[in-house]
């Protein structure tokens, strides 16, 4: 069994455009579906990926609502489990949350970056607690990102404070920390939070990987691509590279997952 924590698709009427102004300002980055649920499903059985879990991120105020009825909507079919967004700085991110658990989203996705806010600044623990409070597990994007330059919003650094006010699941994006590797290992390695390890595939050295595995252990590392960036099988040239044992593979295959998403 396979469980992507880490995927993307849009509606049909705006994928191809969100995609190539992703791809642009990410320096021309290579998709590997246009963008829609349809071939998010094709890469699905493509690469024997039986569960995906798409994340959907509100980059303003407007999308809110939209984002997340999109989500409610996907989170119907089979093989789909989608999570909602809020952006923090909207006057109804609180009750947003509420209708986001209503609506039987497991989880939300923030982006501090595209979303404008660090993951430790104060005035977000409102939301936190509001997300604990609901039970709901939060997926950040963690480290660098391809699309913006530094300061970025959510660094080892600054995850290991925010993680201080969550008193429920949180998943740090891309090996905890995109190209952050001595961070990760820092400040969130062997802490109690989960990775996913969702485009490492040519941006996670292996000795990294190695060491974050070797200090976290594999109880808390979930697999993941970024779909549409990368793919399954990028994603398990890495892993399979690792030296794991097969029921350490199988956690993080699907079995951490699982056991999160209570399925």
């Amino acid at each position: 069994m396979l469980i992507d924590f880490h995927t993307h698709c849009f509606p049909d009427a705006i994928a191809s455009k969100a995609v190539l102004k992703l791809s642009y300002a990410s320096g021309g980055l290579n998709p590997h579906t246009n963008g829609t649920l349809c071939d998010l499903k094709r890469a699905m059985k493509d690469n024997d990926v039986d569960i995906s879990v798409v994340l959907s991120i509100a980059t303003n105020e407007k999308q809110q609502k939209n984002v997340n009825d999109f989500a409610a909507r996907l989170n119907s079919l089979d093989g789909i489990i989608a999570f909602g967004s809020v952006y923090p700085r909207a006057d109804d991110a609180l009750e947003e949350l509420e209708r986001i658990c209503a609506l039987g989203l497991r989880g939300v996705k923030l982006h501090p970056d595209y979303q404008h806010f660090s993951v430790d600044d104060e005035k977000m623990r409102p939301i936190y607690k509001k997300i604990s409070d609901l039970g709901l597990i939060t997926v950040f994007h963690a480290g660098f990102d391809y699309g913006f330059p530094p300061p970025y919003g959510a660094t080892p650094q600054k995850m290991a404070k925010a993680l201080n006010w969550f008193d429920a699941p949180v998943v740090a994006a891309h090996w905890g920390g995109l190209s952050c590797g001595d961070d990760v290992l820092a400040h969130l390695a062997g802490r109690d939070i989960y990775f996913d390890i969702s485009f490492g595939y040519g941006t996670m050295p292996k000795f990294y990987a190695e060491k974050i595995l070797e200090k976290h252990g594999t109880d808390r590392i979930l697999f993941g691509t970024d779909t549409p960036w990368h793919s399954a099988d990028m994603e398990m040239r890495l892993l399979n590279t690792l030296n794991l044992c097969e029921n350490d593979l199988d956690k993080i295959k699907y079995k951490n997952a699982k056991n999160l998403l209570n399925i």
